[in-house]
């Protein structure tokens, strides 16, 4: 890749661990006669950054010398009008150099990391890491809290007692040196410029834009020091993109951008218009992870983590095909093995192991409620970002980015698209432990389930489409 003065010596194959970059983001004087309302201004009006000022308003940000206030009018810009390749590839260096990137070359085997944009029920992370950690590769997993309407999988793992996914980063590679995967969330070293602006979109309602999407996502995963990338792009009424063309798009973006740095990337656009699997939340989201590792699990969650395994597994060159990579992950769970990985991944990262054979250890919510369907038919259809939000109203996620969530809340779900349904029958449970809004949680989850005279044609696929360098 052609890069400017000032970085062209910089490689991401060669950065020792714990390299930085404290002097890059400052070091140029025109940084000195900038002010981030004419930057404002200019996205306003539909201009386009250069790299000093895409630099300046991160570094800045980062450094907390730009406000919140007009860092999120410079995110609602952008989100109206968009960024440019060439803006991209500046925002995404910029925080990707805003701090460390990892270096583990010295561990044996390929270091290969999957990453979901996310939507509901979906927890493939804590089943394909300790299949592809078994089966002979790094999983050095750097992953986020729930974003919008979504769930994420540090809060999941946080649903099992101890677990700790704020580890050093010295700590962290302890852990991949001995069970070959770790997941964490974020620390100070790593992307802190991301890691700021993450929390403001979040709490400014401009998360659902591709190149804001790509730039947060691909600076966290190149600050890995992985040599491959597995995207799992969810396209439907529970992602972020809704339609297929936007999704195609978010995933050709990332899969440039990981080129670009010199990575194996392919993406997987999987289908969201519906839940993964039958469970949303943290604890039960847990338990269905540990049903799949032991063998059984709903069918989708299945299919699909088997598939991210064998593309992690094919891309980090431990299987010649992608035929042998799915052998591979489905042997490393009728073996037992990826079961026991994932045990001794949660006992290193101080968590109580004995979760994965008494998943009853988990927490468990008080309180059941059924929510009925008020028709008789097929379900047709559902619109299941408003699970999401039904789930959050209850307290399993978040409205506001500093909430606390209760792990043991969840939802389960009874019914999928075609499925048959009688008036009364339960379409989901609502496991919860304070009922102040559970009336309109019941509500949201009842009118998003479509119902219809006949069931829908045709078979819906779960992987819809796949997209390689």
């Amino acid at each position: 890749m052609q890069q400017d003065e000032g970085r062209q010596n910089y490689s991401l194959a060669t950065l020792p661990l714990a390299s930085t970059f404290p002097n890059v983001l400052r070091s140029r004087d025109p940084h000195t006669r900038m002010r981030a309302v004419d930057l404002i201004r200019k996205k306003r009006d539909s201009g386009e950054h250069s790299r000093d000022e895409i630099d300046f308003l991160v570094a800045g940000y980062t450094r907390g010398e730009i406000p919140d206030y007009q860092m999120a009018a410079w995110l609602m810009a952008v989100w109206l009008r968009g960024l440019s390749r060439s803006e991209l590839a500046a925002l995404t260096e910029a925080m990707l150099y805003s701090g460390e990137v990892l270096n583990f070359s010295d561990l044996p085997g390929s270091k290969v990391d999957k990453h979901s944009t996310g939507g509901i029920g979906d927890k493939t992370s804590l089943i394909l890491a300790p299949i592809v950690a078994a089966g002979g590769l790094i999983v050095p997993m750097i992953s986020g809290r729930g974003l919008g309407h979504t769930g994420g999988t540090l809060d999941k793992l946080e649903a099992i007692p101890g677990f700790n996914v704020n580890l050093s980063l010295a700590q962290f590679r302890h852990v991949l040196q001995e069970c070959g995967m770790g997941l964490i969330g974020q620390t100070k070293e790593i992307a802190p410029a991301d890691k700021k602006i993450y929390a403001l979109r979040d709490a400014t309602s401009t998360v659902e834009n591709i190149g804001l999407i790509c730039g947060s996502i691909m600076s966290k995963k190149l600050a890995e020091g992985i040599d491959a990338l597995v995207l799992d792009v969810k396209v439907g009424s529970g992602a972020f993109m809704k339609v297929e063309k936007e999704a195609v798009n978010l995933a050709e973006v990332m899969i440039e951008t990981g080129k670009r740095m010199g990575k194996k990337v392919v993406a997987l656009i999987t289908d969201m218009d519906q839940p993964l699997g039958r469970a949303a939340g943290h604890a039960n989201e847990v338990a269905e992870c540990i049903d799949v590792l032991n063998g059984g699990g709903p069918l989708d969650l299945r299919e699909l983590s088997v598939e991210l395994s064998a593309w992690m597994f094919y891309l980090g060159e431990r299987t010649k095909t992608l035929e042998e990579g799915r052998r591979l992950a489905a042997k490393m769970i009728a073996s037992g093995q990826a079961k026991e990985k994932f045990k001794q991944g949660i006992r290193l990262q101080g968590g109580d192991d004995r979760v994965v054979d008494e998943p009853q250890r988990l927490p468990t919510p008080r309180f059941q409620l059924d929510v009925p369907s008020a028709a008789t038919g097929f379900i047709s259809g559902t619109n299941c970002q408003q699970f999401g939000i039904a789930l959050a109203i209850l307290g399993g996620g978040r409205e506001k980015k500093d909430d606390a969530i209760d792990h043991a809340v969840g939802l389960q779900f009874h019914k999928r698209i075609g499925d048959p349904v009688e008036k009364g029958e339960s379409l989901a449970t609502i496991g919860y432990n304070a009922d102040t809004r559970l009336g309109a949680a019941k509500a949201l989850i009842a009118e998003n389930f479509f119902v219809a005279h006949e069931p829908p044609r045709g078979k819906r696929p779960l992987i819809r489409r796949v997209l390689e360098a």
